[in-house]
């Protein structure tokens, strides 16, 4: 299956991101604490170049947290200011300010210098479909102004908002990339829900979580859907998950689509735990 998602909204979000980036001192970056790399667009490094970067990683509270800390390891190595949040629950926002203010002191220490009067940060947040920006902003914000939804593609248009006195923030649709070179990302983004499940083959998807959580975390597949031992056999492997969850078409026969279904809520809703898919160590490798 090739995932590929790109609206026409996103192409001007793009244009409009480019012109609007001389008028902020910094980009915040949201991206997913589950897939700190893949749910970045590369075209965002394109875009914003040398602009100061503030990432936060967002949806921290469904994400490994052994392998969080190993990604906040890994930005600070390389010079990258990174931040684990929950902008749903508003944990670890305080922090924000506090970043960005150290990140644009020389900035505003020269303004200061040459006598120009002190103004609020003006920061953009930019993101994929789904990441949690307009819940970021509302929280930052202390009121509901930016639209929210648990789909991708709510936002359409970019505002200014104020976070207290400190703070402005511009709000930009979420942008994903064309078409993704490796596949695999594709299915990560699938399967945390930042693709529209309209537009994909949900087995495929579920597949590609099956096979991952036996690589990854086997233990919590075989503790949910009661394994003993896991079946290579991918029939096999829906076969037993759709009858323990009730995924019938009848005949006794199982719904591979429902079951399917199940599979990816399972994942998404933490019912296997708290799941991290993209690693430092391969990250790594791939460098």
């Amino acid at each position: 299956m090739t995932i590929q998602w790109f609206p026409g909204h996103m192409a001007k979000a793009r244009r409009e991101v480019t012109e609007k980036l001389k008028l902020v001192d910094i980009i915040f970056e949201l991206v997913d604490a589950r897939l700190p790399i893949s749910s970045r667009n590369p075209m965002i490094d394109e875009i914003i170049q040398h602009k100061p970067r503030l990432i936060l990683l967002n949806k921290a509270d469904m994400a490994d947290p052994t392998v969080t800390a190993a990604w906040l390891s890994y930005f600070k190595e390389r010079g990258i200011h990174a931040l684990a949040i929950n902008s749903h629950a508003g944990s670890g926002l305080n922090a924000i300010s506090r970043a960005a203010k150290e990140i644009l002191k020389e900035k505003f220490d020269r303004m200061k210098a040459k006598g120009i009067k002190p103004r609020a940060m003006r920061a953009m947040i930019v993101g994929i479909p789904n990441v949690g920006k307009s819940t970021l902003i509302n929280r930052l914000a202390k009121k509901n102004i930016a639209k929210t939804g648990n789909t991708p593609g709510v936002t359409k248009a970019q505002q200014w908002i104020k976070a207290g006195k400190e703070m402005e923030l511009l709000d930009t649709p979420g942008i994903l990339w064309p078409k993704f070179e490796d596949q695999e990302t594709g299915y990560k983004l699938a399967l945390t829900g930042a693709i529209k499940d309209t537009i994909l083959n949900l087995q495929d998807v579920a597949v590609y979580g099956l096979r991952f959580l036996e690589k990854r975390y086997p233990n919590r597949l075989k503790e949910r859907y009661q394994f003993e031992e896991i079946p290579e056999d991918l029939l096999e492997l829906f076969n037993h998950i759709g009858r323990l969850r009730g995924c019938q078409a009848g005949r006794g026969e199982v719904d591979y689509d429902k079951t399917a279904e199940v599979i990816i809520r399972d994942i998404r809703g933490e019912k296997l735990g708290r799941l991290t898919l993209d690693f430092p160590e391969e990250q790594h490798k791939a460098e």
